[in-house]
Parts: structure tokens; sequence; C-alpha cells
């Protein structure tokens, strides 16, 4: 549903936009937080009942041979683990015994310790809707259209290059491939990378470093944010998805420049996703200033 955002930012932007989104239900909202809320009070309460030994279930807390051990995780961090994730964890890290399509099928498993173990129970439970699976475009397929190209793609180049690109595992078919990107982008240019979490990482340090000026999405991925911090560039943050917050730094940055000496950014990197947090697929966006104060625009696409 389309959603008149203007209102959050009126005073910051005088100009009104527009986002779109899927706004979570009201109902939905307060039942799941009222669930959390009274897993919360009765964790306090088993916290209370286990320290006087009057509660004699000793497996949802950590063992006493382990208590002069430099803790893991924070206090919360345990409460939550103990009283709140294992009440439900049945609900995550379901074992699959089929292909992660659109649908799938789960293996059934019971447990008789709280949810800290599980035992299968040799029954499937079939065709249920894949809703966690990146499958975006149904190549986890084992039939279809999909899978029949990656045969025959297969049969015609092998099935891989077994090289990087700079030296000899250069196709045909990756500058088709960014040729097109670049095209659909309305870009200059384009790159693909067979990686996800090593392209970000590892090439924001090739395209800036010291002197630079990365403009980065509030809720970009690690890898994105793992980058820019090796870069050595400095790093400002804008609101997800708001152009009028990017707008408002990258003007400032281009009247004030770098800090106390106000010169000139040597780069100016945006980066922001294309899928945020279900999957690797992001979009480099790399404004550069040239000397006559144009702009050279660069693409980035890694799916991974």
């Amino acid at each position: 549903c389309g959603v008149h955002a203007a209102s959050r930012h009126d005073r910051l932007y005088s100009r009104p936009f527009i986002e779109s989104f899927e706004e979570t239900p009201m109902l939905v909202a307060v039942l799941t937080y009222m669930g959390y809320g009274i897993l919360t009070i009765f964790g306090y309460l088993r916290d209370f009942l286990r320290h006087w030994k009057i509660e004699r279930c000793h497996i949802a807390r950590e063992r006493e041979e382990q208590q002069d051990f430099v803790p893991l995780y924070q206090d919360f961090e345990n409460f939550y683990t103990r009283n709140l994730y294992m009440r439900i964890r049945d609900n995550w890290n379901r074992p699959i015994c089929s292909v992660p399509g659109e649908k799938m099928d789960l293996m059934e498993r019971v447990s008789h310790d709280f949810n800290w173990t599980f035992k299968y129970t040799g029954r499937v439970v079939p065709d249920v809707i894949n809703l966690g699976s990146y499958n975006y475009l149904g190549f986890a397929e084992n039939q279809g259209p999909c899978a029949d190209a990656a045969a025959q793609i297969t049969m015609t180049y092998g099935a891989g290059v077994a090289s990087t690109r700079q030296e000899i595992g250069n196709l045909d078919r990756h500058e088709e491939m960014e040729k097109l990107v670049a095209k659909f982008l309305g870009l200059e240019s384009a790159m693909a990378f067979g990686m996800g979490f090593a392209t970000n990482s590892m090439n924001i340090p090739a395209l800036v470093g010291k002197g630079c000026l990365i403009l980065s999405d509030e809720l970009n991925h690690a890898s994105l944010v793992l980058g820019a911090r090796l870069s050595g560039s400095t790093i400002r943050v804008f609101k997800h998805n708001n152009m009028q917050s990017l707008e408002k730094l990258l003007r400032e940055a281009i009247v004030h420049g770098q800090p106390r000496t106000h010169r000139p950014w040597k780069k100016i990197l945006i980066v922001v996703e294309g899928i945020y947090r279900y999957a690797y697929v992001n979009k480099i966006v790399w404004h550069s200033f040239v000397p006559l104060g144009g702009f050279r625009r660069f693409s980035s696409i890694n799916a991974y």
C-alpha cells in the first residue's frame, strides 16, 4: 500500500515523498508483543523459582560446572535463550528433505527436553509453503525452465570457469549480463560478481579510501558496513530509502567538503541495497567527482 510519509519528516524536509510498503496489522503486532511479554514475565518467575530451588528443571539453565566460565552472552541474552527462544525454538531451523522450491518437504521432529535437542520421528510433512529460502528466480527447483536452462548452459560452458575474470575466467555471458544490468538501471556500466559478502566487504575498500565519503543506508547489510569501515573513508548514514535525507547529506558534503580542511571529497560513494536483509542482492551506486564537476555513475550487482 502507498503511504504518504512526509509527515514524519516535515521538520527536516519541505518536499513530501511517497513510500510504498506493507504495514503490519495492528492485531498481529499487539498479539506478538503480548506473547513475548507473557513469556518474559514467566521467564523471570521461573528464574526466581530456580534460584530458590523450588523448580527442579535444570535443563533450561547453565550447568553448575560452567558457572565460573567467562560468559559468551550478556545476561539478558542468556535469559532470552533460556526462557523465550528455547520455548519456541521448534519454529526455526526446520530440516528439509526436498529441494527448497516454492514448496518443500519437512522432516518431523519432537523434543523431550524443552527444545534443547530434537529426535526425528521418521515422518515427512509434505508440500509446506517455503517463505524463508533465497529462490526469487526459481533456481532452486530441479525441474522447469530454470533447471533446463542451467543444464544446457552447463553442457556449453562447463560447471565453472575455475579462475577470476581478470585472468582467464571472463565469458561473453558475463559481459552480456553486465550490459543488460546497466541498461536496466539506466547507468553507464555495471560489474557482476559471483560472491556476496566478500564482494561488498572487499571491493568497497578498492573503490574508496582515505579522503573519500561513503553515504550508507541505515539498513545496509553487514557486508556493506564492514567494507565501508575497512576502506578508511568517512561514513555518514542516511535514513532508509529516504531520498530527502540522502540529498541533504550529499548537498552538505558538496558544500562543506572534508572536516577541518574543507577540501572537496576525492570520491563520494552512495551505498544502497536492492533487497534488504533477505538476500545478498545489492546495488552499489558510485558517484565520482571529476575535475569539471561532472559525475560518473557506476553500478555493481552481486547475487549470492
